[in-house]
Protein backbone atom coordinates (compact mmCIF):
# COMPACT_ATOMS: atom_id res chain seq x y z
CA UNK A 1 0.00 0.00 0.00
CA UNK A 2 1.05 3.65 -0.68
CA UNK A 3 1.88 6.58 2.01
CA UNK A 4 -0.90 8.88 1.90
CA UNK A 5 -1.34 11.81 4.17
CA UNK A 6 -4.29 10.85 6.21
CA UNK A 7 -2.89 7.68 6.89
CA UNK A 8 -2.36 3.68 5.53
CA UNK A 9 -3.84 3.93 1.60
CA UNK A 10 -7.03 2.08 1.61
CA UNK A 11 -7.69 -1.20 1.08
CA UNK A 12 -8.91 -2.47 -2.94
CA UNK A 13 -12.66 -2.97 -2.96
CA UNK A 14 -12.10 -6.83 -3.29
CA UNK A 15 -10.45 -7.04 -0.15
CA UNK A 16 -12.94 -5.00 1.60
CA UNK A 17 -15.70 -7.03 0.07
CA UNK A 18 -14.06 -10.29 1.42
CA UNK A 19 -13.39 -8.79 5.03
CA UNK A 20 -16.03 -7.06 5.54
CA UNK A 21 -18.02 -7.14 9.11
CA UNK A 22 -15.52 -10.01 10.87
CA UNK A 23 -15.23 -10.19 14.49
CA UNK A 24 -11.59 -10.11 15.39
CA UNK A 25 -10.48 -13.52 15.25
CA UNK A 26 -10.37 -15.94 18.69
CA UNK A 27 -8.49 -18.90 18.34
CA UNK A 28 -10.58 -22.17 17.52
CA UNK A 29 -13.44 -20.20 16.44
CA UNK A 30 -15.09 -19.25 12.19
CA UNK A 31 -13.93 -16.23 10.73
CA UNK A 32 -17.47 -16.00 10.53
CA UNK A 33 -19.76 -17.31 13.46
CA UNK A 34 -22.48 -18.86 12.25
CA UNK A 35 -26.11 -18.33 12.59
CA UNK A 36 -27.42 -16.95 16.00
CA UNK A 37 -31.40 -18.46 16.18
CA UNK A 38 -32.43 -16.99 19.33
CA UNK A 39 -36.12 -15.70 20.24
CA UNK A 40 -34.79 -14.51 23.59
CA UNK A 41 -31.32 -14.46 25.26
CA UNK A 42 -30.30 -14.79 29.34
CA UNK A 43 -31.45 -11.33 30.94
CA UNK A 44 -30.79 -11.85 34.68
CA UNK A 45 -31.42 -8.55 36.52
CA UNK A 46 -31.30 -5.01 34.86
CA UNK A 47 -31.89 -5.28 30.61
CA UNK A 48 -28.69 -3.54 29.79
CA UNK A 49 -26.50 -5.03 26.98
CA UNK A 50 -26.60 -5.76 23.42
CA UNK A 51 -28.97 -8.45 23.21
CA UNK A 52 -32.39 -8.95 24.90
CA UNK A 53 -35.04 -9.90 22.21
CA UNK A 54 -34.81 -11.40 19.10
CA UNK A 55 -37.14 -9.11 17.61
CA UNK A 56 -35.13 -5.67 18.45
CA UNK A 57 -31.03 -7.44 17.80
CA UNK A 58 -29.34 -10.41 17.04
CA UNK A 59 -25.71 -11.05 16.40
CA UNK A 60 -26.00 -11.91 13.01
CA UNK A 61 -27.57 -8.63 12.34
CA UNK A 62 -24.61 -6.97 14.00
CA UNK A 63 -21.91 -8.58 11.99
CA UNK A 64 -23.85 -8.10 8.84
CA UNK A 65 -25.57 -4.69 9.60
CA UNK A 66 -21.24 -3.63 9.99
CA UNK A 67 -20.32 -4.84 6.94
CA UNK A 68 -22.75 -3.60 5.06
CA UNK A 69 -21.84 0.19 6.49
CA UNK A 70 -18.06 -0.69 5.70
CA UNK A 71 -19.10 -1.06 1.85
CA UNK A 72 -21.35 1.82 2.21
CA UNK A 73 -19.19 4.38 3.76
CA UNK A 74 -16.00 2.81 4.04
CA UNK A 75 -12.91 4.74 6.43
CA UNK A 76 -9.01 4.67 6.30
CA UNK A 77 -7.91 1.06 5.98
CA UNK A 78 -9.22 -1.50 8.67
CA UNK A 79 -12.53 0.03 9.96
CA UNK A 80 -11.44 3.64 11.27
CA UNK A 81 -14.23 6.08 10.32
CA UNK A 82 -16.71 3.40 9.82
CA UNK A 83 -18.32 4.07 13.55
CA UNK A 84 -20.70 7.10 12.92
CA UNK A 85 -22.27 5.04 10.08
CA UNK A 86 -25.99 3.79 11.20
CA UNK A 87 -27.20 0.51 9.25
CA UNK A 88 -30.41 -1.18 10.01
CA UNK A 89 -31.53 -4.56 8.22
CA UNK A 90 -34.79 -5.54 7.19
CA UNK A 91 -36.45 -8.71 6.14
CA UNK A 92 -37.11 -7.31 2.45
CA UNK A 93 -36.33 -4.61 0.49
CA UNK A 94 -39.55 -3.13 0.25
CA UNK A 95 -39.54 -3.29 4.38
CA UNK A 96 -36.38 -1.23 4.18
CA UNK A 97 -37.68 1.03 1.52
CA UNK A 98 -41.20 2.00 3.93
CA UNK A 99 -39.41 1.93 7.29
CA UNK A 100 -37.64 5.21 5.55
CA UNK A 101 -40.79 6.74 4.02
CA UNK A 102 -43.20 5.71 6.72
CA UNK A 103 -40.96 7.11 10.02
CA UNK A 104 -39.89 9.95 8.25
CA UNK A 105 -43.70 11.49 6.94
CA UNK A 106 -46.03 12.53 8.82
CA UNK A 107 -50.07 13.51 7.70
CA UNK A 108 -49.55 17.21 5.79
CA UNK A 109 -46.53 16.64 4.53
CA UNK A 110 -45.03 16.15 0.85
CA UNK A 111 -42.94 12.96 -0.21
CA UNK A 112 -41.26 13.17 -3.64
CA UNK A 113 -41.28 10.03 -5.86
CA UNK A 114 -39.60 9.03 -8.76
CA UNK A 115 -42.64 8.37 -11.73
CA UNK A 116 -40.20 6.08 -13.65
CA UNK A 117 -39.11 3.71 -11.03
CA UNK A 118 -39.91 0.44 -8.95
CA UNK A 119 -43.26 -1.01 -10.12
CA UNK A 120 -44.35 -1.20 -5.75
CA UNK A 121 -43.71 2.40 -5.90
CA UNK A 122 -47.34 3.62 -7.37
CA UNK A 123 -48.55 0.90 -4.25
CA UNK A 124 -46.60 2.87 -1.61
CA UNK A 125 -47.93 6.37 -3.16
CA UNK A 126 -51.52 4.82 -2.70
CA UNK A 127 -50.38 3.92 0.56
CA UNK A 128 -49.11 7.45 1.83
CA UNK A 129 -52.15 9.21 0.42
CA UNK A 130 -54.33 6.79 2.34
CA UNK A 131 -52.23 8.29 5.41
CA UNK A 132 -52.77 12.33 4.23
CA UNK A 133 -49.36 12.35 2.98
CA UNK A 134 -49.33 14.51 -0.17
CA UNK A 135 -47.26 13.08 -3.43
CA UNK A 136 -45.33 14.36 -6.24
CA UNK A 137 -43.62 12.55 -8.79
CA UNK A 138 -41.16 13.45 -11.75
CA UNK A 139 -39.03 11.33 -14.18
CA UNK A 140 -35.43 10.55 -12.89
CA UNK A 141 -33.79 11.98 -16.53
CA UNK A 142 -32.96 15.45 -16.56
CA UNK A 143 -32.92 16.02 -13.04
CA UNK A 144 -36.78 16.35 -13.53
CA UNK A 145 -37.66 16.06 -9.72
CA UNK A 146 -35.91 19.83 -9.19
CA UNK A 147 -39.17 20.98 -10.13
CA UNK A 148 -41.41 19.80 -7.70
CA UNK A 149 -38.72 19.58 -4.44
CA UNK A 150 -40.37 23.02 -3.03
CA UNK A 151 -41.84 22.70 0.45
CA UNK A 152 -40.97 18.62 0.26
CA UNK A 153 -40.43 16.18 3.74
CA UNK A 154 -38.56 13.37 1.74
CA UNK A 155 -36.82 13.21 -1.91
CA UNK A 156 -36.56 9.74 -2.83
CA UNK A 157 -34.33 9.08 -5.88
CA UNK A 158 -33.22 5.98 -7.96
CA UNK A 159 -30.44 5.83 -9.88
CA UNK A 160 -30.35 4.41 -12.32
CA UNK A 161 -33.61 3.83 -12.41
CA UNK A 162 -35.57 0.70 -12.77
CA UNK A 163 -36.18 -0.80 -15.54
CA UNK A 164 -35.66 2.52 -17.84
CA UNK A 165 -31.91 3.12 -16.70
CA UNK A 166 -32.08 6.80 -16.56
CA UNK A 167 -29.27 8.68 -14.20
CA UNK A 168 -30.05 11.69 -12.24
CA UNK A 169 -26.99 13.81 -11.00
CA UNK A 170 -27.34 12.56 -7.14
CA UNK A 171 -25.26 16.00 -5.94
CA UNK A 172 -27.14 18.56 -7.50
CA UNK A 173 -30.43 16.93 -6.01
CA UNK A 174 -28.82 16.62 -2.93
CA UNK A 175 -27.68 20.19 -2.79
CA UNK A 176 -31.25 21.82 -4.01
CA UNK A 177 -33.27 19.52 -1.26
CA UNK A 178 -30.93 20.50 1.40
CA UNK A 179 -30.98 24.04 0.87
CA UNK A 180 -34.87 23.70 0.97
CA UNK A 181 -34.66 21.34 4.37
CA UNK A 182 -36.01 17.98 2.84
CA UNK A 183 -34.24 14.99 3.23
CA UNK A 184 -33.07 12.61 0.60
CA UNK A 185 -33.22 8.69 0.12
CA UNK A 186 -31.50 7.17 -2.41
CA UNK A 187 -32.26 3.46 -4.15
CA UNK A 188 -28.85 2.04 -4.31
CA UNK A 189 -30.27 -1.42 -5.01
CA UNK A 190 -28.83 -1.23 -8.65
CA UNK A 191 -25.57 -0.05 -8.31
CA UNK A 192 -24.74 -2.03 -5.04
CA UNK A 193 -22.37 -0.34 -2.56
CA UNK A 194 -19.01 -1.31 -5.01
CA UNK A 195 -21.04 1.05 -7.82
CA UNK A 196 -22.59 4.02 -6.13
CA UNK A 197 -21.89 5.47 -2.58
CA UNK A 198 -25.12 7.58 -1.92
CA UNK A 199 -24.13 8.54 1.47
CA UNK A 200 -20.60 10.04 -0.25
CA UNK A 201 -23.12 11.95 -2.77
CA UNK A 202 -24.84 13.81 0.25
CA UNK A 203 -27.10 11.60 0.83
CA UNK A 204 -28.98 11.29 4.15
CA UNK A 205 -30.09 7.64 3.48
CA UNK A 206 -29.06 4.77 1.22
CA UNK A 207 -31.21 2.08 0.98
CA UNK A 208 -31.52 -1.61 -1.10
CA UNK A 209 -32.55 -4.53 -1.52
CA UNK A 210 -30.05 -7.05 -0.35
CA UNK A 211 -32.00 -9.58 -2.49
CA UNK A 212 -30.45 -8.47 -5.81
CA UNK A 213 -26.72 -7.83 -6.62
CA UNK A 214 -25.49 -7.44 -3.08
CA UNK A 215 -26.11 -11.17 -2.18
CA UNK A 216 -25.91 -12.35 -6.01
CA UNK A 217 -27.65 -15.98 -5.93
CA UNK A 218 -31.33 -15.54 -5.48
CA UNK A 219 -31.64 -17.77 -2.63
CA UNK A 220 -32.84 -14.81 0.04
CA UNK A 221 -34.69 -11.54 0.68
CA UNK A 222 -33.06 -9.06 2.05
CA UNK A 223 -33.39 -5.12 3.17
CA UNK A 224 -31.07 -2.59 4.61
CA UNK A 225 -30.76 1.29 5.42
CA UNK A 226 -27.81 3.17 5.90
CA UNK A 227 -27.66 6.66 7.60
CA UNK A 228 -24.95 8.80 9.26
CA UNK A 229 -27.61 10.78 11.71
CA UNK A 230 -27.91 8.72 14.96
CA UNK A 231 -31.35 10.20 15.65
CA UNK A 232 -32.45 9.32 11.95
CA UNK A 233 -31.34 5.76 12.68
CA UNK A 234 -32.86 5.68 15.61
CA UNK A 235 -36.65 6.29 13.99
CA UNK A 236 -35.77 3.59 11.41
CA UNK A 237 -35.13 1.40 14.20
CA UNK A 238 -38.08 2.18 15.89
CA UNK A 239 -39.87 1.70 12.86
CA UNK A 240 -38.70 -1.90 12.45
CA UNK A 241 -39.20 -2.31 16.11
CA UNK A 242 -42.63 -2.19 15.47
CA UNK A 243 -43.35 -4.05 12.32
CA UNK A 244 -41.19 -6.54 13.37
CA UNK A 245 -39.91 -6.67 9.06
CA UNK A 246 -36.99 -8.75 10.78
CA UNK A 247 -34.51 -10.97 8.93
CA UNK A 248 -33.87 -14.59 10.04
CA UNK A 249 -30.36 -15.24 11.43
CA UNK A 250 -30.45 -17.75 8.07
CA UNK A 251 -31.00 -14.83 5.66
CA UNK A 252 -28.31 -12.74 7.50
CA UNK A 253 -25.94 -15.18 7.87
CA UNK A 254 -26.27 -16.33 4.03
CA UNK A 255 -26.48 -12.45 2.98
CA UNK A 256 -23.06 -11.81 4.90
CA UNK A 257 -20.82 -14.92 3.09
CA UNK A 258 -22.15 -13.83 0.05
CA UNK A 259 -20.52 -10.44 0.39
CA UNK A 260 -17.29 -12.04 -0.08
CA UNK A 261 -17.90 -12.44 -3.85
CA UNK A 262 -19.07 -9.23 -4.27
CA UNK A 263 -16.49 -7.66 -6.22
CA UNK A 264 -15.48 -10.65 -8.29
CA UNK A 265 -19.29 -11.19 -9.50
CA UNK A 266 -19.84 -7.73 -9.72
CA UNK A 267 -17.27 -7.22 -12.46
CA UNK A 268 -18.55 -10.53 -14.33
CA UNK A 269 -21.45 -8.97 -14.20
CA UNK A 270 -20.57 -5.45 -15.73
CA UNK A 271 -18.27 -6.63 -17.94
CA UNK A 272 -21.21 -8.92 -19.33
CA UNK A 273 -23.60 -6.49 -19.00
CA UNK A 274 -21.53 -4.14 -21.69
CA UNK A 275 -20.88 -6.82 -23.86
CA UNK A 276 -24.39 -7.43 -23.95
CA UNK A 277 -25.38 -4.01 -24.46
CA UNK A 278 -22.76 -3.56 -27.57
CA UNK A 279 -24.39 -6.42 -29.31
CA UNK A 280 -27.57 -5.23 -28.77
CA UNK A 281 -26.37 -1.79 -30.13
CA UNK A 282 -25.74 -3.44 -33.55
CA UNK A 283 -28.64 -5.28 -34.08
CA UNK A 284 -31.70 -3.48 -36.58
CA UNK A 285 -34.28 -4.99 -34.69
CA UNK A 286 -33.40 -4.02 -31.31
CA UNK A 287 -34.44 -0.31 -30.80
CA UNK A 288 -33.75 1.92 -27.32
CA UNK A 289 -30.67 0.40 -25.90
CA UNK A 290 -30.08 1.61 -22.33
CA UNK A 291 -26.87 0.79 -20.33
CA UNK A 292 -25.27 3.40 -18.49
CA UNK A 293 -21.79 2.04 -19.12
CA UNK A 294 -22.06 2.43 -22.95
CA UNK A 295 -20.26 5.78 -23.80
CA UNK A 296 -23.91 6.31 -25.90
CA UNK A 297 -26.23 6.05 -23.54
CA UNK A 298 -27.75 9.59 -22.61
CA UNK A 299 -27.06 8.85 -19.29
CA UNK A 300 -23.67 8.01 -19.56
CA UNK A 301 -21.47 11.64 -18.34
CA UNK A 302 -23.69 12.05 -15.34
CA UNK A 303 -23.52 7.87 -14.44
CA UNK A 304 -19.32 8.47 -15.09
CA UNK A 305 -19.07 11.07 -12.58
CA UNK A 306 -21.28 9.52 -9.70
CA UNK A 307 -20.36 5.72 -10.12
CA UNK A 308 -17.62 3.27 -10.56
CA UNK A 309 -19.62 0.69 -11.88
CA UNK A 310 -22.96 0.33 -14.08
CA UNK A 311 -24.75 -2.34 -12.82
CA UNK A 312 -25.48 -5.86 -14.39
CA UNK A 313 -29.16 -4.49 -16.13
CA UNK A 314 -29.51 -3.50 -19.32
CA UNK A 315 -32.72 -2.54 -20.63
CA UNK A 316 -33.97 -2.88 -24.82
CA UNK A 317 -36.83 -2.99 -26.99
CA UNK A 318 -37.77 -6.06 -29.63
CA UNK A 319 -40.45 -4.80 -32.44
CA UNK A 320 -43.63 -6.45 -30.35
CA UNK A 321 -44.57 -8.48 -27.66
CA UNK A 322 -44.89 -11.56 -30.20
CA UNK A 323 -41.29 -10.74 -31.18
CA UNK A 324 -40.27 -10.53 -27.37
CA UNK A 325 -42.04 -13.84 -25.73
CA UNK A 326 -40.26 -16.03 -29.37
CA UNK A 327 -36.76 -13.82 -27.68
CA UNK A 328 -37.30 -15.15 -24.62
CA UNK A 329 -38.32 -18.80 -25.35
CA UNK A 330 -35.16 -18.85 -27.72
CA UNK A 331 -32.68 -18.03 -24.62
CA UNK A 332 -30.98 -20.78 -23.15
CA UNK A 333 -28.69 -19.83 -20.66
CA UNK A 334 -30.99 -17.15 -19.65
CA UNK A 335 -34.20 -17.19 -16.91
CA UNK A 336 -36.83 -15.91 -17.38
CA UNK A 337 -37.50 -14.46 -14.08
CA UNK A 338 -38.67 -11.17 -12.03
CA UNK A 339 -35.24 -10.38 -10.50
CA UNK A 340 -31.65 -8.98 -11.59
CA UNK A 341 -28.47 -8.93 -10.25
CA UNK A 342 -27.57 -12.51 -9.92
CA UNK A 343 -24.85 -14.75 -10.77
CA UNK A 344 -27.67 -16.61 -13.05
CA UNK A 345 -28.69 -14.19 -16.29
CA UNK A 346 -32.25 -13.06 -16.05
CA UNK A 347 -34.45 -11.63 -18.48
CA UNK A 348 -38.05 -10.83 -18.81
CA UNK A 349 -40.85 -9.21 -21.07
CA UNK A 350 -41.27 -5.89 -18.60
CA UNK A 351 -45.02 -5.44 -19.70
CA UNK A 352 -46.06 -8.83 -18.82
CA UNK A 353 -46.48 -7.11 -15.07
CA UNK A 354 -48.75 -4.46 -16.31
CA UNK A 355 -47.42 -1.57 -13.98
CA UNK A 356 -44.43 -0.06 -15.88
CA UNK A 357 -44.72 2.69 -18.57
CA UNK A 358 -42.89 0.43 -20.84
CA UNK A 359 -43.44 -0.94 -24.58
CA UNK A 360 -45.08 -4.57 -24.75
CA UNK A 361 -41.74 -5.67 -26.50
CA UNK A 362 -39.19 -4.03 -23.60
CA UNK A 363 -36.91 -6.29 -22.35
CA UNK A 364 -34.90 -6.28 -18.95
CA UNK A 365 -32.19 -8.16 -19.14
CA UNK A 366 -29.74 -9.18 -15.67
CA UNK A 367 -26.06 -10.31 -17.23
CA UNK A 368 -24.79 -13.08 -14.69
CA UNK A 369 -21.57 -14.09 -14.66
CA UNK A 370 -21.77 -16.69 -17.55
CA UNK A 371 -19.08 -16.63 -19.76
CA UNK A 372 -19.25 -13.61 -22.16
CA UNK A 373 -18.67 -14.91 -25.21
CA UNK A 374 -20.97 -18.07 -24.40
CA UNK A 375 -23.98 -15.32 -22.98
CA UNK A 376 -23.57 -12.92 -26.38
CA UNK A 377 -23.89 -15.87 -28.68
CA UNK A 378 -26.98 -17.04 -26.49
CA UNK A 379 -28.43 -13.54 -26.37
CA UNK A 380 -27.52 -13.49 -30.14
CA UNK A 381 -28.72 -16.81 -31.28
CA UNK A 382 -32.10 -15.79 -29.83
CA UNK A 383 -32.19 -12.95 -31.49
CA UNK A 384 -32.14 -15.10 -35.11
CA UNK A 385 -34.56 -17.28 -33.71
CA UNK A 386 -36.89 -14.64 -32.64
CA UNK A 387 -36.58 -12.76 -35.85
CA UNK A 388 -37.23 -16.03 -37.96
CA UNK A 389 -40.35 -16.37 -36.41
CA UNK A 390 -39.55 -19.98 -35.35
Amino acid sequence: MSDHPDGPAPYGEGTRAVRAGLPEPVKNEPPLPGPVFAAHFHLPGDVSGPYTYGRDTNPTWTLLERAIGELEAPGRQGREGVDDVETVVFASGMAAVSAVLLSQARTGDTVVLPDDGYQALPLVREQLEAYGIHVRTAPTGEDAQLEVLDGARLLWIETPSNPGLDVCDVRRLVEAAHAGGTLVAVDNTLATPLGQRPLELGADFSVASGTKGLTGHGDLLLGYVVCRDAELAAGIRRWRKIIGAIPGPMEAWLAHRSLATLQLRAQRQWGNALAVAQALADRPEVTGVRYPGLPSDPSHKTAARQMSGFGSVVSFTLPDRAHAERFMAALRLVEDATSFGGVRSTAERRRRWGGDAVPEGFIRFSAGAEDPRDLVADVLRALDSAGSGA
